[in-house]
């Protein structure tokens, strides 16, 4: 009886050791794995993003494209801006040395009209140049609107004063038009409207557009514009406008009858 319980005895040391040397095994089975676990989500941590390549590889895009539209030739300045090189240059001179333009943080002013002329000239949404130029469409709209309160503020410089075919002219275009002043015409210019105003603005080519009155000089400079009317107003109303206004279209009164050629 004595020797079956020392027996048993011996029996449950074994198995509670056999036991403490799993628990010992699976404590460090555990450790071993966490310690994996923790190394291999370690090495997929993301990798540190580094916007430097992308604003270089944006930098270059853009002097590329900037060198494409107005310094590689005459042709695709033209082109681009419907004006040559020396034209350009003439412009940007203009605009710094008599409308106080200066380039901003992160523009030249040879960007900043360039951009400015070719929305004008194609139309351009601020969406296209975002993508042309690599600016963001905010970047894009200021920079427009930059330039064009320059020019507005030049008007006394960019709009020429009239004057007449003289009797003994003989350029082959103009000679026959005596005294002539200048020729006008309305053309139309897209515009986003709101949802309210589309009606009155739609054109009778079924655009979305304003009514705008030129004046120019024999030699295609402006004397007059008038801007803002509805695309659905006639050309006589937005004339008979021009007329009327305190500070709107002049013709100048001498001895000789001028003539204005519509």
């Amino acid at each position: 009886m004595t020797r079956l319980i020392v027996r048993q005895k011996m029996h449950l040391v074994a198995l509670l050791v056999f036991h403490l040397d799993m628990l010992e095994t699976i404590y460090t089975m555990l450790v071993l794995l966490g310690l994996a676990n923790a190394l291999n989500i370690r090495g997929r941590r993301r990798v540190a993003i580094s916007y430097a390549s992308e604003s270089a590889s944006r930098f270059k895009v853009r002097s590329l494209n900037l060198h494409t539209m107005l310094f590689q030739s005459d042709e695709l300045c033209f082109e681009s801006c419907r004006m040559n090189k020396a034209v350009f240059h003439k412009l940007c001179n203009l605009l710094t040395t008599h409308g106080n333009l200066k380039s901003t943080r992160h523009s030249s002013v040879e960007e900043l009209v360039g951009t400015f002329l070719h929305i004008l000239t194609h139309n351009q949404k601020t969406r296209v140049m975002k993508r042309q130029m690599r600016r963001s469409t905010e970047m894009v709209s200021c920079n427009f609107h930059l330039v064009l309160n320059v020019v507005l503020r030049l008007h006394t410089l960019l709009f020429k004063n009239p004057e007449a075919i003289l009797e003994n002219s003989i350029d082959e275009q103009w000679k026959w038009f005596k005294n002539c002043l200048g020729a006008l015409d309305g053309t139309y210019i897209k515009v986003h409207m709101l949802v309210a105003d589309i009606p009155r603005y739609r054109s009778r080519k079924s655009e979305i557009a304003t009514n705008v009155l030129g004046v120019c000089t024999p030699d295609m400079q402006f004397i007059y514009v008038l801007a803002g009317w509805e695309g659905s107003a006639a050309d006589g109303r937005v004339l008979r406008d021009a007329i009327t206004r305190r500070n709107g279209l002049k013709v100048p009164q001498g001895n000789i009858t001028k003539k204005m050629y519509f």
